[in-house]
């Protein structure tokens, strides 16, 4: 529910921001439900990303004024709310010269889109990669950073009443192929790989069936980062893949990579400058979003529950 909370007190190394906007993501959901790996202690604000303006700093901060933006540095922040006072150590300052709903939706699905296009295989312009869930806020950012970098995507989605709309959309983003689950049992898929190299890279969200079907088509080699499970289902992987083939699977969580690199600010720096850098240079755009003030959370959360849903919600605070 809403509710009126005063704002706390403001600390020495604490700094009172004014939240600007905060999208609903799958885990803030699953945080809701307790079905998360990191859960809040109750009584909890959701919402894990959002940006927000800078009003005011304790006497102890440093590398934040007044004026500037910041997103959460870490999980579990509570974005969905108009204020917070937050310890200044668990903010990143972003530049304030980039669309507000760039900077809302920064910290969660483009850095796990980099990560993944970067940490498990070296990949160079001209090769590419395969992924389900392609039209979800990640696969979005995958497929205009790969673009960026010269590397192909192929895209799986599933079939659905408005797909010539998702394929074009998809395109018009940078996609090179869109496809849906069905085609990649298909030997239309051969006419694919005619043009380009056979993935050595595949990008799993969804687990199930879609994963078997998805993994036919890596190289030899090849490397499978599974980062979501929306089906609900096991990775399924026949035995073949891995004698024949010799395949890698992976998991990857943006949450446990900042955790890992918590002393290692140049990293995070860098990956943020470079995504930075796209977005100024129109490179790399939000994910399709619709714009819900704080009032009408409800509707908001029902609306990114829904199945087939391509657009975010981000609540206006």
């Amino acid at each position: 529910r809403l509710k009126d909370l005063e704002v706390a007190k403001l600390g020495d190394s604490d700094v009172h921001v004014k939240m600007l906007a905060a999208p609903v993501n799958p885990a803030d959901i699953n945080m809701i439900q307790g079905t998360y790996a990191i859960l809040s202690p109750l009584p909890a604000v959701g919402g894990n990303e959002g940006v927000g303006e800078v009003l005011e700093v304790g006497r102890r901060v440093a590398a934040l004024k007044p004026g500037d933006w910041v997103i959460p540095a870490t999980t579990g922040l509570g974005t969905w709310r108009t204020h917070g006072v937050f310890p200044e150590e668990t903010l990143l300052k972003v530049p304030s010269d980039i669309p507000v709903l760039c900077a809302a939706t920064l910290s969660v699905n483009p850095c796990t889109a980099y990560r993944m296009l970067t940490d498990f295989e070296s990949l160079a312009p001209g090769d590419s990669v395969i992924q389900n869930a392609a039209n979800s806020g990640v696969g979005q950012a995958v497929i205009q950073i790969a673009k960026a970098s010269g590397i192909k995507t192929i895209n799986v989605v599933r079939d659905r009443p408005d797909l010539p709309k998702l394929v074009e959309r998809l395109m018009a983003l940078g996609a090179d192929h869109v496809i849906t689950e069905e085609m990649l049992r298909k030997p239309e898929m051969k006419d694919i790989f005619k043009s380009i190299p056979k993935p050595r890279l595949a990008l799993n969200c969804v687990g199930g069936k879609s994963t078997t079907e998805m993994l036919r088509h890596l190289q030899p080699k090849g490397t499978m980062v599974t980062y979501g499970g929306m089906a609900k289902q096991p990775v399924m992987v026949p035995v073949s893949a891995f004698i024949f083939r010799d395949v890698r699977l992976r998991g990857f969580w943006m949450t446990q990579w900042k955790k890992d690199h918590a002393q290692d600010q140049k990293s995070l720096a860098t990956m943020m400058d470079a995504l930075c850098q796209l977005i100024r240079k129109g490179q790399l755009t939000a994910p399709a979003c619709t714009e819900v003030p704080l009032q009408d959370y409800k509707a908001a959360l029902e609306a990114s529950m829904k199945p087939f849903t391509s657009s975010k919600q981000i609540l206006l605070l």
